[in-house]
């Protein structure tokens, strides 16, 4: 391939950006000049015309440029092009469609169902059904070979091990680490498994195995005898990522084994459609921003090929480097949304993304999507204005496509006169030569109207209902604005938004003003601005190797800056390959560095060549997590070197530059300048608006709004509030005033269902960045990992108006909590005070969920609102490590209860009370022990009452946007429309069932009943569920909290409305709820509680979903698995040393679900969290880094699901080797009685809880609730339960 010059000039220069809707194209003639562009968008799919975008779009430059006409189908001379750039959505597509080549997964023997189990969460925790992304390979086989991580990082004191002759399985990774290699791959066995694979046609193979990121020899030798065979790709996952974590490193192997062949087979189409390409440099946009080579470019680093454009392009071009303003990218196109940030000059990477349910690992730009996109379809559901998911895509698009689509946000723009059709080409209908259909979306808007006004007893016009999805698109996409600003710890309204992609500037003015942003920026490309960016790009050689040392080491410096250098030779080399000077290459270094014990890294680059790494970690870590350890040790997990070599193709000036470089602005003379008038709907009413052609507008000049500013592939809505600035390369937008939009509806008492629209997407979005402020701040692996914890916003009585779909089990549960301290605590709490409890008496679940409440206060002292947020705390005494005692009888053995106090008192933390409660009471208890790493309870004590002061602040602005009137007023309203929602859904039930009351019973293992009587009055709107019946508390720890019962409730009636709606303490006003004091489902004061949450929780699940006919058991446990050591002091030093503690719930079967009034039924899933919980699995190879264990297993049972019409998901195997003496605890049920199966269908087997002692492997079955002392080379199996079946089979 021809190497291009970048100063050469004189020839064409192509850029395409194929996207999913349009191609969009932009040439030059080669003098580089911008007035010499020639831009056009084509149908990226037009086969009655073409049969590929791209090939069209470069015919098409060349007859521009070469003035003659080039027939279709015919091979394209591109002698005159110096260079053709593309980006391309291929992969994805691939991806998304499965459409991707056939390939297989080889891997370490017992983890052949790790991309199936994945981390073991379900992808939406209220759908029953549950539907997890299909594996992209074809067949996966197992290699018997396995090595892992000689030390652990939680041993204290820490030894690191040595390598020595004695041993010839201990080897030094490539990470520095000691690896031992526990069994060596037989390469006889290796070929005929691989010969087996190839003599099934495949021909494309993916290699993962673990620890392969420091140890990549066995991959290598599979690798090498693969090719022998005939595999013509072959994927190592040491090679395609290089970082630890298996599962997404074994994803992004199979990920590239499936989509490279697919590209490579396109970029081999493009090549055979050219002619005279030998001088032509045909390079490709990378998802990381950088162009490379078409040979180099894989399916795995094309996944976000054009977005990636749009970055480099707004980055390029909007970016001012003296005043240096950060950027928002909002690049809207037809069927999603990307938004991404720009900030300190240089683009910013993330290691770890999920597209189409494939987790990748490579290096990305940070673009965040959301379905919301000018094809995306708009409905009336449930009371509420609903933008997307679904989206119309191209075909069939719009409806005012002419193809008989739905209606969708580019139709509500074209009705409002937000889009000036005559500007648009007459692409449209089936023969696709008519212009834009106005007639059509218009006549749907009526009938829409016509229905909400029916539904709600209102009098909305066609174009009111218009706008209220318009306002309801604007805040959704706003939303994940919010995410990628606020919770890196970047305030949002400091910004400039730059609006890009087709839709964006209908939209762009709008988002800015929700964001409280002041300035929008639109680049005359702003259509096509993927497009530009690839034109602008330079190319990129990224190289990267794992590592293990420690930064702060004096003796490591050295060693690090020789890496550097060996890295940086490596990537220059590659670059003046590809015909660069190094005068034109520049180098960046990083280091992806994390505090010991933490496994939350930051990719940290250096800043003129100084060594300061450790200082610029502590600032990027207190800036995004809000803390810093200053006496922790910095580990370095990755030194990387990115090599850019400088395309010099051109150099915009940003738009505050050109602003300077104006001498004086001058206002608009509208006469001399209009194109045309049109009527366009801004809030309530039609204003005639001035249409200019933006090609037609003198630079310098200001144009106040209303106005639309257009050409052939943009239309830029300036709105009364605000004013656009005309310069040479970019239109700057500035918002004057605040629009009136929110003192709409203040002062009548009508529910303006757009408003409530709005209003559920404002309340979700502070419990959800609540959330992401506890992950943050957090140190813990359970709420940093494993995601165990909750955020929610309460009405002023402590009703549930917002909750995070964090954990279910927490949904009901903390709204009881809240209500019931709102009122022990009324009229004596100031601002300032925050409330902690965890005490099952008073609305907790078990005591290691800590609930941290925090009242938000009127400027008059009034409390407006509470945020709450709960967290499982890994440790809080009592009688084992972990605080899950699998045997306790008594609540003072499972650690600190807490009743209610103040964590803080006027603005203090009350640390001393902390200590108190935590360490000196629950160890005064007989065989207890206080908190066994308090430093840790404090430090996520203390990110829980950030999260909280984050909701208060949300909540702030709120008030001052909206007022609190408005607010209340809706914040009811949103739990009235839950109500009516999930009373119609009952509606729907009886029904369809025929009855209105419904009986069902489950026994625990140990006998105890759970029973349930259902009854739905519908004409009286009574619904009761009555546990009548159920036995009483027992002495174990399996009691729940009446708290757990109305999770459970409130989760499955959220369940089958089977729609989108917000989730509020509305889901539970119309139900009646019975439970008998003193039963295992109300136990009195003291009971032990510690099963109840993660144990019974799940059986009354189970019985409400079979009582109500909906779905058979699933696995009705959480399979509660803990193993840790004590604290000790050495008898020579007399230094203590902490223990360390683990804990992990397991997956298992789905029950299968039955015909409902919502759909067929279903198969169960296997591996997968269901009903109340849904925390993830801790990494195998992070497993394995810090704990003295070796995961030996970790599969799916094989028929352990229930048969029948409908089978019940398997569960799976967890096969745990322990490295050194633990104290390990199993908490589990369904050991006893099985999942059961529903209307003849089979029962799910029983889990099994398997102890293999030692050398001689003696067998012992622990039952279901046990704690053992493990020894060295003991094993601990087990086998969780299946799901059960539905209907006879």
């Amino acid at each position: 391939m021809h190497i291009e010059n970048p100063q050469q000039s004189g020839k064409f220069r192509i850029s395409i950006d194929r996207g999913g809707t349009f191609t969009d194209v932009i040439g030059n003639k080669g003098s580089g000049k911008q007035e010499d562009d020639v831009i056009f968008k084509l149908l990226s799919v037009d086969p009655k015309n073409y049969p590929d975008a791209p090939l069209e779009g470069i015919r098409r430059i060349l007859e521009i440029f070469e003035h003659k006409k080039i027939p279709r189908g015919m091979p394209l001379d591109i002698s005159n092009v110096a260079s053709i750039r593309m980006g391309t959505t291929l992969a994805t597509n691939s991806a998304l469609e499965r459409k991707g080549e056939r390939c297989a997964f080889i891997t370490t023997k017992g983890f052949k169902d790790a991309l199936l189990i994945g981390d073991q969460t379900r992808p939406k925790i209220f759908e029953l059904n549950i539907k997890k992304s299909k594996p992209l390979y074809e067949t996966v086989v197992e290699i018997d070979e396995r090595v892992t991580l000689e030390d652990f990082t939680e041993q204290s004191p820490f030894k690191k091990s040595s390598v020595h002759a004695g041993d010839n399985n201990l080897v030094l990774g490539e990470s520095g680490e000691i690896v031992r290699i526990l069994k060596k791959p037989n390469e006889v066995d290796v070929k005929k498994i691989l010969n087996s694979i190839y003599n099934t046609g495949i021909r494309s193979i993916g290699i993962a195995f673990l620890h392969s990121y420091t140890y990549p020899n066995h991959e290598k030798l599979v690798g090498r005898i693969a090719k022998e065979v005939g595999f013509t790709h072959v994927s190592l996952s040491s090679e395609v990522s290089p970082m630890i974590k298996f599962l997404p490193r074994a994803h992004s192997s199979v990920a590239d084994a499936y989509l490279t062949p697919v590209i490579k087979s396109y970029l081999d189409s493009i090549s055979k459609g050219l002619v005279n390409s030998e001088n032509t440099s045909i390079q490709f946009m990378q998802s990381d921003g950088g162009l490379v080579e078409g040979e180099k470019f894989s399916g795995l680093k094309s996944i976000l090929s054009g977005p990636a454009g749009g970055v480099v392009g707004y980055s390029r071009t909007c970016f001012d480097r003296k005043s240096k303003v950060p950027l928002i990218g909002f690049d809207m196109g037809g069927t999603s949304t990307d938004v991404s940030r720009f900030g300190d000059g240089k683009l910013e990477h993330v290691f770890e993304t999920t597209t189409a349910g494939i987790i990748i690992q490579s290096p990305q730009l940070d673009i965040h999507t959301v379905a919301a996109g000018g094809s995306s379809i708009l409905t009336w559901e449930n009371g509420l204005f609903k933008v997307g998911p679904g989206s119309a895509a191209a075909d069939p698009g719009p409806s005012a496509y002419r193809k008989n689509g739905p209606l969708t946000i580019t139709d509500a723009n074209l009705v409002l006169g937000r889009l000036v059709p005559q500007f648009f080409p007459n692409i449209f209908g089936p023969n696709e030569d008519q212009p834009l259909d106005l007639e059509t979306p218009t006549k749907k808007f009526n009938e829409l109207a016509l229905k909400i006004n029916k539904d709600l007893n209102l009098e909305m016009t066609s174009e009111e209902v218009a706008y209220g999805f318009i306002e309801v698109a604007n805040e959704s996409m706003a939303r994940p604005i919010r995410a990628i600003t606020e919770a890196k710890g970047y305030s949002v309204s400091k910004h400039n938004l730059v609006t890009f992609g087709g839709a964006g500037g209908q939209h762009a003015v709008a988002v800015a003003e929700s964001l409280g942003i002041s300035t929008v920026i639109a680049h005359r490309y702003s259509s096509v601005l993927s497009a530009y960016g690839i034109y602008l790009a330079d190319v990129v050689e990224e190289t990267q190797e794992p590592c293990s040392l420690i930064l702060n080491s004096s003796s490591t410096i050295n060693e690090l800056k020789q890496k550097f250098e060996q890295l940086t030779e490596k990537s220059t080399n590659e670059l003046i390959k590809q015909g660069f000077q190094k005068e034109n290459i520049s180098i960046e270094k990083y280091l992806n560095l994390r505090y010991e014990g933490t496994e939350t890294p930051l990719m940290i680059r250096q800043r003129k060549n100084k060594w300061d790494f450790e200082q610029w970690f502590a600032e990027n870590h207190k800036r995004e997590f809000g803390f810093s350890f200053p006496n922790k040790n910095i580990i370095v997990d990755d030194i990387r070197i990115r090599g850019v070599g400088n395309s010099y193709v051109r150099e915009d000036d940003s738009a505050e530059a050109q602003l300077l470089q104006t001498d004086e602005l001058t206002e608009l003379d509208h006469a001399k300048n209009v194109s045309f008038y049109q009527k366009v709907f801004f809030q309530n009413r039609f204003i005639e608006t001035p249409v200019f052609k933006i090609d037609n507008l003198p630079l310098g000049t200001t144009v106040d709004g209303p106005a639309i500013l257009a050409d052939g592939t943009q239309t830029n809505l300036i709105p009364p509030n605000a004013k656009a600035t005309i310069l040479k390369s970019h239109i700057l937008i500035n918002i004057i005033d605040k629009s009136t939009l929110k003192e709409k509806n203040n002062n009548d008492e009508i529910i303006d269902p757009v408003l409530l629209s709005i209003f559920s997407h404002r309340f979700m979005d502070i419990a959800e960045q609540m959330g992401i402020q506890l992950r943050k701040t957090s140190v813990s692996t359970n709420v940093k990992e494993r995601l165990d914890f909750s955020c929610a916003l309460f009405d002023p009585e402590g009703n549930l108006v917002a909750n995070a779909p964090h954990v279910p089990v927490h949904l009901g549960s903390m709204s009881t909590c809240v209500a019931a301290q709102a009122k022990l605590w009324n009229g004596k709490l100031k601002p300032g005070d925050v409330i902690i409890t965890n005490h099952p008496d008073i609305g907790g679940t078990h005591l290691p969920d800590i609930t941290v409440i925090s009242p938000a206060f009127s400027s008059s002292g009034n409390i407006l609102f509470y945020v709450a947020s709960r967290a499982h705390h890994a440790d809080i005494g009592g009688i084992l490590p972990g605080s899950i005692p699998p045997n306790s009888k008594e609540l003072y053995e499972e650690g600190a209860a807490i009743y209610s106090e103040l964590l803080m008192k006027d603005g203090i933390f009350q640390e001393d009370l902390v200590e108190y409660l935590f360490i000196t009471e629950p160890a005064s208890h007989p065989g207890c022990s206080g908190a066994r790493r308090i430093s840790d309870n404090l430090s996520d004590l203390k990110a829980q009452i950030a999260a909280n002061n984050k909701g208060i602040q949300l909540i702030a602005a709120l008030v001052k946007e909206f007022k609190y009137p408005v607010i209340l007023k809706y914040m009811q309203a949103i739990q009235l429309n839950a109500s009516q929602t999930i009373k119609e859904m009952l509606r729907q039930l009886v029904q369809h069932f025929g009855s209105n009351e419904y009986s069902g019973v489950d026994y625990m293992d140990d006998g105890s009943r759970i029973e349930l009587k259902v009854t739905l009055d519908i004409t009286n709107e009574k619904y009761i569920f009555d546990f009548t019946g159920t036995s009483p508390q027992i002495y174990g720890n399996t009691n729940a909290p009446k708290a757990i019962t109305y999770s459970a409730i409130l989760y499955c009636l959220r369940c089958l409305v089977g729609k989108d709606i917000p989730l509020n303490q509305g889901c539970l006003d119309p139900i009646t709820i019975k439970i008998p004091d003193g039963s295992i489902l109300s136990p009195n004061t003291n009971a032990a509680v510690v099963g109840g949450n993660v144990l019974t929780s799940q059986r009354v699940t189970d019985v409400i979903l079979k009582t109500l006919n909906i779905q058979a058991d699933s696995q009705g446990d959480c399979n509660n698995f803990t193993f840790g050591t004590s604290s000790f002091k050495d008898p020579q030093t007399n230094e203590t040393f902490s223990g360390f503690g683990y804990y992990e719930t397991i997956c298992g079967g789905s029950g299968a679900g039955c015909d409902s009034w919502e759909s067929k039924g279903w198969n169960g899933t296997d591996a997968v969290h269901t009903n109340m919980t849904n925390t993830r699995m801790t990494d195998t190879e992070v497993f394995e880094r810090r704990y003295p264990v070796i995961l030996r297993e970790f599969s799916i049972r094989q028929g352990s699901g229930g048969l029948g019409k409908f089978t019940g998901g398997n569960g799976v195997i967890r096969d745990i080797e322990f490295r050194q003496e633990v104290t390990t605890s199993v908490l589990s049920e369904r050991r006893v009685t099985a999942p059961h199966g529903l209307k003849g269908g089979q029962d799910g087997k029983r889990g099994e809880n398997i102890w293999i002692r030692g050398d001689k492997e003696t067998v012992v079955n622990i039952g279901g609730k046990n704690t053992i002392i493990a020894k060295p080379k003991d094993r601990l199996i087990i086998k969780t339960p299946g799901g059960g079946g539905y209907g006879k089979y």
